[in-house]
Formats: structure tokens, C-alpha cells, sequence
């Protein structure tokens, strides 16, 4: 072909003058083009050729030739060639297999460079590579996760990643195109592609369990092939020679059997012994063999005894009416409670035959053959075993066991006991408005203070180098300092609660008014310092310190009644400007600064710092009465009017860990003691139960919560009994109040 060529080309060129040619410039294509663009008239020029005996050598190509200024002497030249090998049906145009190129001046060198396009090939080439625009190959796609295109095409251009909607658009395309759920993803082009009608139908012949080909008969007649005449198998299926182990004796059989006789002739493998007539008896007593130890099979099932209703003679109660016969006979059989009806007969002869004694035994035979047998093995468990062991109480001492000494209050109810930092002294206050501070080792009183209304609260500052405690009366807090303090102590003291220059007054004024007396002038049968609360119909119903002793919070009645007031700035705000419920109590964190606020139902824990809602605890009490924190912080004990007592584990979940019900009525007042493991609950009931409660820094052991003792010593007066119990903070002593009007201390 590359010869025919040579030689076409050749005679073109030929017309023009050698000597006029001009100087060859470099060959477009490096190699030869082997394409065929002969005539009918080619085997006569390659018999001319032939002939010669001589081969023409490739002539150059000049690239001047190809301009449009020499279009027409090349029409011209291509004249003439046709009338010398006579006439072409393909024209100079059809001959151009390959794309035209486009004439341009180079910007490097100034010449005129010809520019071919880039190759496209079509889908209808006749290549069978060509169908897939990404010629990537069979890689791992998640290779271009990253990249911008996802492959590259023949040319080895990037094959760009088509744009993708979101899930959502994924979605709506489902919902709104009826022709989605017909399409594929191809992992190639990252695209969906719809599928054909052949796809889809081996897609319906596999969830079908169908042959995917729908050309296939699975009922197509037989072939056989070596059955019937001129069929029969003549020659063998295989021409492989027969092996030589057809005809040869076994040597490894024979070493076994050898082995066998070798084992007889010494005695190792016994023959048969010939059966006797002495043998066994052929008949024998089977209730003779020794009983079995597997398990006794099940016992059937027992049928239903029989009732009144079933009677030839029932109760006139139990005979159906008309009504209920007729409705009997409307249900359906499946439906019925009975499967007769109760008649009555005058004698016990003229009773008739059953009408369904043969479905009733059939039915229980079925029972008898199909029931299920179970033998329930009675379980033998000691009830002491599923009591879990605690450790004895008296392994788990110090804890209060008597009452060593009693402070009368003259027979009216106190509410309100605070024992001091240094566990030296208690004040405490009854409904008369008389407040007394006694000594907790004699029960001596040392000063008592006489208020018009009852007293609500009473809390002593937890501060060690000043001393002095807050009495909740009516709409006012009254700050008292105990006598016979220490100079430097009571300096403090004074200093703190009347300092000589007053702080600014804030920005936003405040309803709680602060009035104190000057330190030269204040004494200890008077308050010195005093807050005026807006007007409540009940005194406060408690006084909570936070542990640094600048804030106190109070609790009123009043809704949205909960006051936070800090001594240093002589300021008094309201944390909540609107509070779900009414509030019952409110309790600092020990160690954060967490604040708990507890509802009727709820307690909601709030971080004062961030002012943002922590987490809300679920205790499941109709009405919380009281409610404590441990030491640690992580703990919290709430108990309510219900008789329940909720352990919650603030790291553990807003449900309650332990759920306590050792009281019988009400409990009023729950206490964790500062530095021992014990807590103490008590109740209506005129009763202190004291726990171990001892908590562990390993978050995998759970808290170890053991009861020890019940404290009883207070009457119960009108239904009331122990208002309120605090700790002794040094020692594993319990102060408690009662509505008796008395105060005791229970000792270890």
C-alpha cells in the first residue's frame, strides 16, 4: 500500500519542473501512511511498475503547497493525473480521511506552522474502547474523592466531575421524575445513567429468581445423546490406557492383611467365640432392672374439672335465657366462652347422650400428643440470700446511738436549729419569735433574743475568722452577733456587717433594704445589721450561705420569692425573673458554682457563672420538702412529703440512683454530714434514721448506702414531729428539732 502511494505521488509531482522544486521542508508525519486511496485502475500501475522494476522513493512534502493561492494548480495537477489513469469516482475531497489542518503563524519563530485539531473520536468508531469517556481502567474511584475530575479521556484530558445535588435533591428527583428508579450509578463518570429496556428486564428476571436470558427454555425436550439406534456408545469416552492397577494385586492390601494374621497369631485380635445355648435367658422379668436416674418424663396435662354449669341439675342462675341462647347460637364457634349450653334435666335418666363427646376426646388426645411437657423444677432459693451483704453497724462507727442532753423550748414547735463552724455552739428558734444560743457539750444557754413573730430559719456564716448568724422573722433577716467573742474576732465581725465606709450604692436600686447599726454603737442584745424583704404572708423558710459566707440566699413564700444577697456590696438581687412552680428550697454547690433550685416536683441546677440552665432532676416526689448535697458535690439527696427519699448521682443521670422508703409519714429534713460518711432523714413520724453513706473516687463503684440506727426521743404533737436536724461539724454528733419544743444532741 505504502508503494501504490509513493508511486501516485510521485506521477503528481512529476508535471512540475525538478530544478523549479522548491527546498523540502520536514514531513508532516514522521512515518509512513499506510492508507489505501487506490483506484479500479491501480493493478494495471503495478503492472507497469512491475514491469520497470524500479521503486520510486517517497517524495517530500512541502508544506507551501498546501496554501489556498495553490488550490487551483493543484486541481489542475489532479486533472491531469485522472486523464492519465483514467477516470476516478473519488473525488480529491473524499480522499482527506484525516482532519484538515489550519495555516498559522508561529509567535516563537515567524513562520507559518500548520495546526491540526484535536482527534474526537465518535461513538460510532468502529473500536470497542471508545464507548467510556473515562479511560481510567479498573481502579479503586475513591482515588479522586478529593480531586476535581475523576479520570481522564483518550485524548488524556480530565474528565471533569459532574455537579451533584445534595441528599434533599436526591430526594425530589425520586418524588418528582416517574423515571428515577430506572436509572444506575456509574462509578466512572460519577453520574447517574438510565438503563435500558434490556437492563431492566434481567433486573425484573433476578428479583424474580428468573434465568436472566429470556431466549432460555428450561422446558426444552431433552438431547440424548447415546440413546437409541446408531447411537450406542461404540468407542470409550476417554483414550487414556487402562492403568496397570486393574490387574496387579495390592501390596498395601496385602500388608494388611498380613498385619491382621500376625495380630491373630499372637493373641492380640481374638476370633468370634461360637455362641452357646448357656447364654442369656430368652425371657426375663423387665420390672426387675434398676430404676433409671434420668429425669422423670413430664406429667400430662390435667383436664378441666367440671362445674356448676355443667350439671344435669344446675343453679337457676346458671340456665341461659333466650336471649343469651340465641346470642350463643349467633357467635361464632372460635368465639364462644363455653362449648355447650347448660340445660336442666328433671332426673339424671332422662339426661341424653353427649353431642360432643367425640370432639372433646379427640381434642384431648391432641393435647395429650401435641402440648408441650414441662417440667417445672421447684426452685429451692434462701430467702436470705437475696438480701445483699452489708457490713455490720458496728464496723461502721462513729454514728449518734442515745441523746445525751435536751434543751426545752416550752412547748412550742421549733423550727429552726444552725450549729456554728467550730461545732461549739446552737441557736435555735421557735414559733414564739424567742431565738436561744447554748452550748452543745452542757446544753447551757448563754443568750436568747425575743422577736415579735415567728421565727422562720436561722443559719449560721460558715466563716472562721468572724462569727455571727442570720434569723429569718417575718418580712425581715436580723444579723445578731453572740456575745463574748474575742476582740479580734468581733472587730471583724463588725467591720463585715457595719463597716465604717459604705460600699456605693449599685446602679439598679434594689426593694430589700439594708439598715445597720454603727459599730460603736451595736451590742449583742440587738441586731446589727438588718434586711427588709418585700412584704410576704410567712416568715422565710430558709437562710442558705454559700460557702465563702458573702452571699445569702433566702426563700419566702412569695412567688418568685428567692433573694440573693451579698454582705461585702450590701446588695440584694433576684436571680429568676420567672420561676416554673414555687420554689421550696434552694442549696450552693459545694465546690462550683452551681445553684439548686428545687420545685414542688423538679430540682433544676444552674450555673451562675454562665447564668444557662445545667440539667433538671426528675426525683418522682409529688412534693419536695427538703433537700441536701454532699460534700463532694456529686451527690444529692432530696426527700418529700410522700415518705420518699432520692439519691440522685449528678454524673450519672437525672434519675434518681436509690430510691429509700424507711420512713411512715412525711420526711421534713435530710443532712449530709461535712466530713464523716453520714446522712440523716427525718419525719413526721417523730423519728431519725441515720445512714452510712460512704462515696467512692473510683466512678465504676457505686456509693455504698447502709442504714444504721433509728433516733427516737420527739412526741409527735397535731400530726408533726422532727423539723429539722443539722451535724455537728467535728464530731459524728446530730442536733434535731422537733414540734415537742424540744432540742436535742445525740451522741456516739
Amino acid at each position: 500500500m505504502a508503494a501504490t502511494d509513493a508511486k501516485k505521488l510521485s506521477k503528481k509531482r512529476k508535471v512540475a519542473p525538478e530544478e523549479e522544486a522548491p527546498v523540502p521542508a520536514p514531513s508532516a508525519f514522521p512515518q509512513e501512511v499506510g492508507l489505501e486511496m487506490g483506484s479500479e485502475d491501480e493493478d494495471g500501475d503495478e503492472d507497469e511498475a512491475s514491469d520497470d522494476g524500479e521503486v520510486e522513493d517517497f517524495p517530500e512534502i512541502d508544506a507551501s503547497s498546501d496554501t489556498e493561492d495553490e488550490g487551483d494548480d493543484e486541481d489542475e495537477l489532479d486533472d491531469e493525473e485522472d486523464e492519465d489513469e483514467g477516470e476516478s469516482d473519488a473525488s480529491d475531497d473524499s480522499l482527506h480521511v484525516w482532519p484538515k489542518p489550519k495555516t498559522v503563524i508561529s509567535d516563537i519563530t515567524g513562520q507559518p506552522i500548520r495546526v491540526y485539531p484535536d482527534i474526537e473520536p465518535d461513538y460510532d468508531s468502529d473500536s470497542s474502547t471508545e464507548d467510556t469517556p473515562n479511560r481510567v481502567g479498573d481502579i479503586p474511584m475513591h482515588w479522586y474523592d478529593d480531586l476535581p475530575h475523576v479520570g481522564y479521556d483518550i485524548n488524556g484530558k480530565k474528565v471533569l466531575r459532574p455537579a451533584r445535588g445534595d441528599e434533599l435533591d436526591k430526594f425530589l428527583k425520586t418524588v418528582e421524575d416517574p423515571e428515577a428508579w430506572t436509572s444506575a450509578f456509574d462509578k466512572n463518570m460519577q453520574s447517574d445513567k438510565p438503563l435500558t429496556s434490556e437492563e431492566l428486564d434481567i433486573i425484573r428476571r433476578l428479583q424474580q429468581n428468573e434465568n436472566p436470558d429470556a431466549n432460555y427454555d428450561p422446558y426444552e425436550p431433552t438431547v440424548e445423546w447415546f440413546t437409541g439406534k446408531g447411537k450406542e456408545e461404540v468407542m470409550p469416552l476417554s483414550a487414556a490406557p487402562e492403568p496397570k492397577r486393574r490387574w496387579v494385586p495390592s501390596k498395601w492390601e496385602k500388608q494388611k492383611v498380613m498385619k491382621i494374621v500376625r495380630a491373630i497369631r499372637q493373641g492380640r485380635i481374638l476370633p468370634n467365640k461360637p455362641k452357646t445355648a448357656s447364654g442369656a435367658p430368652q425371657f426375663y422379668a423387665i420390672w426387675n432392672e434398676d430404676p433409671s436416674t434420668g429425669p422423670a418424663p413430664a406429667p400430662a396435662p390435667k383436664p378441666t374439672l367440671p362445674g356448676n354449669s355443667e350439671s344435669y341439675n344446675p343453679p337457676e342462675e346458671y340456665v341461659p335465657t333466650p336471649e343469651e341462647r340465641k346470642k350463643w347460637e349467633e357467635t361464632d364457634p372460635e368465639d364462644r366462652e363455653r362449648e355447650f349450653l347448660p340445660q336442666k334435666y328433671a332426673a339424671l335418666r332422662l339426661v341424653p347422650a353427649y353431642d360432643n363427646f367425640i370432639k372433646e376426646r379427640f381434642s384431648r388426645q391432641l393435647d395429650l400428643y401435641l402440648a408441650p411437657r414441662v417440667q417445672r423444677v421447684k426452685l429451692r432459693i434462701d430467702p436470705e440470700s437475696l438480701i445483699p451483704k452489708l457490713p455490720s453497724p458496728s464496723s461502721l462507727r462513729p454514728f449518734p446511738v442515745y441523746r445525751s442532753l435536751q434543751v426545752p423550748h416550752e412547748e412550742v414547735r421549733t423550727r429552726a436549729i444552725s450549729v456554728s463552724p467550730d461545732g461549739a455552739w446552737v441557736v435555735s428558734g421557735d414559733e414564739s419569735g424567742l431565738v436561744r444560743l447554748w452550748e452543745v457539750l452542757v446544753g447551757k444557754e448563754v443568750k436568747r433574743w425575743k422577736f415579735k413573730g415567728k421565727v422562720g430559719a436561722v443559719e449560721w456564716c460558715p466563716r472562721m475568722d468572724v462569727s455571727f448568724f442570720a434569723v429569718g422573722i417575718e418580712d425581715h433577716i436580723h444579723f445578731l452577733i453572740p456575745p463574748n467573742l474575742p476582740g479580734p474576732i468581733l472587730t471583724a465581725t463588725q467591720n463585715v456587717l457595719a463597716p465604717a465606709t459604705l460600699p456605693p450604692p449599685p446602679a439598679t436600686a434594689s426593694p430589700v433594704k439594708w439598715n445597720s447599726v454603727p459599730a460603736a454603737q451595736s451590742s449583742s442584745d440587738a441586731p446589727i445589721l438588718t434586711l427588709s424583704l418585700p412584704s410576704s404572708p410567712e416568715p422565710p423558710k430558709q437562710l442558705v450561705w454559700h460557702r465563702k459566707g458573702d452571699y445569702l440566699a433566702s426563700v419566702s413564700e412569695a412567688q418568685g420569692g428567692v433573694w440573693m444577697h451579698q454582705i461585702s456590696r450590701r446588695h440584694s438581687q433576684a436571680p429568676f425573673k420567672k420561676v416554673k412552680g414555687q420554689v421550696q428550697l434552694v442549696l450552693f454547690h459545694p465546690t462550683k458554682p452551681h445553684f439548686f433550685v428545687a420545685t414542688q416536683r423538679y430540682v433544676r441546677m444552674y450555673n451562675l457563672a454562665e447564668q444557662t440552665l445545667l440539667k433538671t432532676l426528675t426525683p418522682g416526689i409529688r412534693w419536695i420538702s427538703s433537700m441536701d448535697v454532699h460534700p463532694s458535690g456529686d451527690h444529692l439527696i432530696v426527700g418529700g412529703y410522700d415518705r420518699k427519699l432520692c439519691w440522685f448521682d449528678l454524673e450519672l443521670s437525672d434519675k434518681p440512683y436509690k430510691i429509700l422508703r424507711y420512713h411512715a409519714r412525711a420526711l421534713r429534713s435530710v443532712a449530709f454530714h461535712p466530713t464523716y460518711p453520714l446522712f440523716a432523714s427525718s419525719s413526721d413520724d417523730g423519728s431519725i434514721q441515720i445512714f452510712h453513706a460512704r462515696v467512692y473516687n473510683d466512678l465504676m463503684t457505686n456509693p455504698l448506702i447502709v442504714p444504721l440506727k433509728i433516733l427516737r426521743g420527739h412526741g409527735v404533737r397535731e400530726g408533726l414531729g422532727v423539723f429539722a436536724v443539722r451535724w455537728v461539724p467535728r464530731q459524728p454528733w446530730l442536733v434535731s428539732a422537733g414540734a415537742d419544743g424540744q432540742v436535742a444532741v445525740w451522741c456516739a
